[in-house]
């Protein structure tokens, strides 16, 4: 018989945004598909198997739609929902307060992502267990200057830059150690990489796709609905 892989992993989905560039819009609460955009996001990673639990990082008004909508699609894995902080960082330790001790791993995913594909996920979980920690990334298509006080003064190699997505996954003890260096150290990152970067953590780069876009504005939605 086969051996059966244990689900290891538990994901914090970052949905506490203020939606500024949204026009006020929750758009975690948007339809997409036949459902909504968490409610797209949290079935990609119910469909993973190395997923364990999901822990929802909001703000107190959505808990109970949230439930509503795991409840309607059968999502089982829905372990917790907790308030956000005040900036990105505050808000995944939030989460890591929920975390089950049974997980070796921590998956940080934007739950404005929710073209996430289940298969990708495992991918990167299973490069952070090579690795110590992987993150999705795409190459980039356009050639990217660095500009100065509006004049270009470099132009990188196009070959080696990539664009940073989500999930990102870390192994426990390795992302616990780097929250504290960064609390210790008054530190506070937009990017959940830098944080391991920051105590000498290496992160391997997992090949996704150009579909796990980010809803950011009105017309990333259409986009999505498209794409989905």
């Amino acid at each position: 018989m086969p051996e059966t892989k244990t689900a290891d992993t538990s994901v914090i989905l970052v949905c506490a945004g203020n939606a500024s560039r949204m026009g006020g819009i929750n758009k975690i609460l948007m339809p997409l598909g036949e459902s909504s955009v968490i409610g797209v996001c949290m079935t990609a990673f119910q469909k993973c198997p190395d997923i364990a639990e999901i822990i929802v990082v909001t703000k107190a008004e959505n808990f109970d739609i949230i439930r509503e909508t795991a409840q309607k699609l059968n999502i089982s894995k829905l372990a917790n929902l907790t308030e956000g902080g005040d900036t990105r960082q505050k808000s995944v330790m939030q989460g890591l307060r929920l975390v089950s001790g049974t997980s070796d791993y921590i998956a940080v995913h934007d739950g404005a992502r929710p073209l996430v594909r289940p298969e990708h996920i495992s991918k990167v979980i299973q490069d952070a267990r090579v690795f110590g920690g992987a993150t999705l990334g795409v190459p980039v298509k356009d050639t990217i200057k660095t500009v100065d006080d509006g004049l270009i003064i470099d132009t990188p190699p196009r070959s080696s830059l990539y664009i940073t997505q989500t999930p990102q996954v870390f192994r426990k003890r390795l992302y616990f150690e780097a929250v504290d260096f960064a609390l210790g150290h008054g530190l506070d990152f937009t990017d959940d990489c830098q944080l391991v970067e920051a105590i000498g953590g290496k992160i391997y780069m997992t090949t996704g796709d150009y579909t796990n876009i980010k809803i950011t504005t009105p017309e990333d939605r259409a986009i999505a609905e498209a794409l989905l």
